[in-house]
């Protein structure tokens, strides 16, 4: 797949020229992107999509969880998971599953 056609948002096609729309590095950054604006803002920029194909996720389904955290605690945990390419939500998972398998580890003889 050609780089251009992995940073179009899922499901739609935007126009190429002078866009609104940003680019996005990572499916997290698209999400975060779209849960805070509305495609309507947009539709003037899209064109139909042709074969677009939905991926049934397997496994277990994940519950939410909400977390408050301080402004500024906020703040640096989404700059460091920018960093890394990720949003804040998957950095976090990442550090609570590697640290309940840690625990893991020193619980077993």
């Amino acid at each position: 797949m050609a780089k251009a056609e992995r940073e179009k948002p899922l499901g739609l096609v935007h126009k190429q020229a002078e866009s609104r729309l940003p680019r996005f590095k990572t499916i997290e950054e698209a999400a975060e992107f779209w849960d805070t604006h509305d495609s309507v803002e947009f539709e003037d920029e899209f064109e139909p999509a042709e074969d677009v194909r939905f991926i049934l996720l397997r496994g277990r389904p994940k519950k939410p969880l909400t977390v408050r955290l301080p402004d500024d605690t906020l703040a640096a945990l989404t700059e460091q998971a920018h960093e890394l390419g990720v949003g804040p939500s998957t950095l976090v998972r990442m550090w609570v599953l590697e640290r309940l398998r840690e625990q893991d580890r020193h619980k077993t003889p």
